[in-house]
């Protein structure tokens, strides 16, 4: 670390922890760390980083607690020797939807951070809704209702913000808090992302909002980049200044305040890059361009692509793309990722991967032609939730012994995007290529179930930290854009290629009967919802 010239951060505020990677100026890594909120930070009681409440729909974090995660990461990298007086820029990430609320005053409180004291000490008391909606939430149907209705029906609303109504979407969630809390609303003087929540604490000021993320609002017009009134109208009293104005994604903000200058011997001139959210980020790390299919298989699992042009759908989300103001990305989004396999290893590996893994590797491809839908929270695409089991001989069934059940989950999941993506329109063939990223692309089977359910090759990064490294690509990238227009693929290319982790193998051709049976089963369980 001390032999790097040029250090540039990122960072990822994620729903299980908070990550910083570091990269120097030939993009290599030098440096990874997280905290860990379920067991590092325990006092929050949070259990996979988050709350669910008693309806089963509500889902939250503690503010505070991220806060706190950023004192104990940045402490872990100051003992670990990470030469923070040679960071040049930083940017971050944040769990996309999930919003944070400012009282009013809490710009002045940013503004005179104390170096001798945590940012814990000083902010816990500057949030006026304490327990943050996140991602995971699927409380706000009636007011996604109302926005579409607003708006003049769900096509209309996807034509203008990229996406319909979704539950998890800040617009409906900040429209629910103005309702429920209307005392908490009236309080609060700034609505921050978690990314730009993640930006406000180290320029210690509100951050803005980027393009990006904010087109998962269904607040931006993702067409002018800029906030749509009636949308507004719908969801909250004052909320146009309540969420300022948005930025590209690629805008220098600012500094590191002083409050990182004096505690942890930050450069001043260390520029700050705009947070993003960490599915538009994680579009940054894995350094996609147009034709590619981008797979990331995290807490929730995500498929991603480039667009020139936007193509909204009543399906999946159009999103400004974050290292390309002019372009777009569209994007599916799965909740019931590896929260799903994490609960099948529960239950029938004994809480154990290595167990997860031989019943996975000891079960044939295909499964003996049995397959599952396992929607244990309410899922994202499609809007649906339960479990489904059908076997060998079309039959529905209560259970599977453990290989079958374990196989069944992740061809399921994987069987499921590539339906989706084909429904969108992308045609996938042998000319295409899978790009991989994520927790659950560690196992190799996974990989080889991809390669072979999409019949193409599939590539890996060197990481699975992918939106902190494309929040540390970003940085960079703003960084040079200072000097003038370039493109985020120039700044980039240095960067270690991803390996190729898997063919498909004699077994890929089996996996078409199994896509029309896939096909077929989500339809009909969706159908009787």
């Amino acid at each position: 670390m001390e032999k790097a010239q040029k250090i540039h951060l990122g960072f990822d505020f994620s729903t299980q922890r908070l990550k910083i990677v570091a990269i120097d100026d030939n993009l290599d890594i030098i440096y990874e760390e997280s905290v860990h909120f379920d067991t590092e930070i325990p006092e929050f009681k949070t259990k996979d980083g988050v709350h669910v409440h008693t309806d089963g729909l509500t889902v939250t974090a503690p503010t505070a607690m991220w806060i706190k995660a950023l004192d104990i990461l940045l402490e872990k990298a100051k003992l670990a020797g990470l030469p923070f007086s040679k960071v040049v820029a930083l940017s971050g990430a944040g769990q996309q939807h999930g919003s944070v609320y400012w009282k009013w005053g809490a710009s002045d409180t940013l503004n005179k951070l104390d170096s001798t004291l945590t940012l814990h000490q000083q902010l816990k008391e500057c949030i006026s809704v304490t327990d943050s909606p996140i991602w995971m939430d699927s409380s706000t149907t009636t007011q996604c209702k109302n926005l579409e209705q607003r708006l003049g029906g769900a096509e209309q609303c996807a034509q203008i913000t990229g996406s319909r109504a979704y539950e998890r979407f800040t617009g409906n969630q900040i429209a629910k808090i103005s309702e429920s809390q209307p005392t908490a609303y009236t309080n609060t003087e700034r609505i921050s992302l978690v990314s730009s929540f993640g930006a406000s604490l180290f320029i210690g000021d509100y951050a803005p909002i980027d393009h990006s993320d904010g087109s998962g609002m269904n607040l931006l017009d993702i067409h002018t980049k800029h906030w749509h009134q009636p949308a507004l109208d719908a969801c909250g009293v004052g909320l146009k200044q309540k969420l300022g104005e948005p930025v590209p994604s690629s805008t220098v903000i600012g500094s590191v305040s002083d409050y990182f200058v004096d505690r942890f011997g930050f450069s001043p001139e260390c520029r700050v890059i705009a947070f993003t959210g960490d599915n538009p980020a994680s579009l940054a790390g894995m350094r996609a361009d147009k034709g590619s299919v981008l797979i990331s298989m995290g807490t929730s699992d995500v498929i991603f692509v480039w667009l020139d042009r936007p193509r909204p759908a009543l399906t999946g989300h159009v999103w400004v793309n974050p290292v390309d103001d002019d372009a777009y990305m569209a994007l599916l989004c799965y909740k019931n990722g590896s929260l799903a396999r994490e609960k099948i290893r529960d239950t029938v590996a004994d809480g154990s991967w290595e167990t997860f893994n031989t019943l996975l590797t000891s079960t044939p491809p295909t499964n003996n032609n049995n397959t599952a839908i396992y929607w244990f929270m309410r899922e994202i695409t499609p809007p649906a939730s339960g479990v489904c089991r059908v076997n060998t001989a079309g039959e529905k069934v209560d259970a599977f012994s453990p290989g079958v059940e374990v196989r069944a989950l992740v061809e399921g999941q994987i069987l499921a995007k590539r339906v989706h993506i084909e429904a969108l329109g992308y045609t996938i063939d042998e000319s295409s290529t899978v790009l991989v990223a994520g927790g659950a692309t560690t196992n190799t089977t996974i990989v080889q179930t991809v390669s072979d359910i999409f019949n193409t090759s599939v590539y890996k990064l060197h990481t699975t930290d992918v939106a902190a490294l494309g929040s540390a690509y970003r940085a960079k990238h703003g960084l040079l854009q200072l000097e003038g227009a370039i493109p985020f693929s120039h700044v980039v290319k240095m960067a270690a290629k991803p390996t190729l982790a898997a063919e498909p193998s004699a077994n890929s051709m089996s996996y078409d009967v199994m896509l029309e049976k896939y096909r077929k089963l989500e339809g009909e369980f969706v159908s009787l919802q």
